[in-house]
């Protein structure tokens, strides 16, 4: 199944590959990350000896040092990697002739939006830079697919966690807080009333994703990547469990996010099969890899997300 074959793919890549910090290629391919910085003008290049014969997946984020900051800082870490990156990217893959490119798209380009689920369709509303950039280079790939025809498909993730993921830097995604809270006997920091609810999609099936829409037929397509339901972070709390303390609703972040998953599944016959129950007890049987993670609090956080308030509060 498409898994097996993940697993078979990770000890015979045939892909380009980019890290959490926007660096080309991995380790794998016998140059250190530092030679090799994504953003930088003319540093993807097509290996020697490419015949053209593999597709290209590239899945990145931006790993920069803070979640939104009004110096200017992040803004171009999130910038330079997401939007020059990527255009540094479709060239490399335009003139290697790929058999197709999957961009890790991201769900935060719909912002705020009208109706839940949310289709492809839904209006583009982001609400901050980190967004912003990532909704560029979407476009960018989107571009170059219909200018070029690089065969692309761009897939719009959903609140993706699981094991592996990163434990340090920015405040931020909220397994990764709570995990290390919990780990240190501290309380839960939940923002607002803890009603909001997401659409949290583990990270097995978002590899399924992609390696379902790198094998199709499909090309010059978007789709949503979603689990097929969305929860609470009450409900989170409570399967991690644990004591909570309320920290204050941030402005700009939506009450639910719900991706509405009709496309991909009719398109390329791709569903979700984690329960969110079953991810969440994925993540606590490996909590150990969170141990070094950064613990939060209520002081510190307000800290790191004073600017949120300062510039989407208004």
């Amino acid at each position: 199944d498409s898994l097996t074959n993940i697993e078979f793919l990770g000890t015979n890549p045939p892909t380009c590959g980019y890290d959490s910090d926007g660096y080309y290629p991995f380790d794998s391919c016998g140059l250190e990350k530092e030679q090799c910085p994504i953003r930088s003008s003319g540093s993807v290049k097509v290996p020697s000896g490419y015949t053209g014969s593999n597709f290209c997946n590239l899945s990145f984020k931006n790993g920069g040092s803070c979640n939104f900051n009004d110096n200017g800082e992040c803004n171009w870490e999130y910038y330079s990697s997401n939007v020059l990156g990527t255009y540094n990217v479709v060239e490399c893959a335009k003139n290697a002739n790929i058999k197709k490119l999957v961009y890790a798209a991201s769900s935060s380009c719909y912002g705020i939006p009208d109706e839940y689920p949310t289709k492809e369709t839904a209006d583009i509303r982001p609400q901050y830079p980190y967004a912003l950039t990532k909704r560029l280079g979407e476009e960018t790939v989107l571009h170059w697919g219909q200018v070029y025809g690089l065969p692309v498909v761009t897939l719009r993730l959903f609140n993706v966690y699981g094991t592996r993921s990163r434990t340090s830097g920015t405040y931020g995604a909220v397994f990764g807080v709570f995990l290390a809270q919990k780990l240190a006997g501290k309380p839960f920091t939940v923002v607002g009333d803890g009603n909001q609810t997401r659409d949290f999609t583990y990270v097995t099936d978002i590899a399924d994703a992609f390696y379902t829409a790198a094998m199709s037929d499909v090309v010059q397509d978007t789709f949503n990547v979603g689990s097929g339901g969305t929860y609470s972070v009450n409900r989170l709390c409570e399967l991690l469990g644990g004591e909570i303390t309320h920290i204050p609703k941030r402005p700009g972040e939506p009450d639910c996010t719900f991706a509405d998953t009709t496309k991909i599944q009719d398109r390329l016959g791709w569903k979700a099969k984690v329960t969110f129950e079953e991810g969440v007890q994925n993540v606590l049987d490996n909590i150990d890899y969170w141990k070094e993670a950064p613990v939060w609090t209520p002081d510190s956080i307000g800290d790191a997300t004073k600017d949120w308030f300062k510039y989407l509060g208004k």
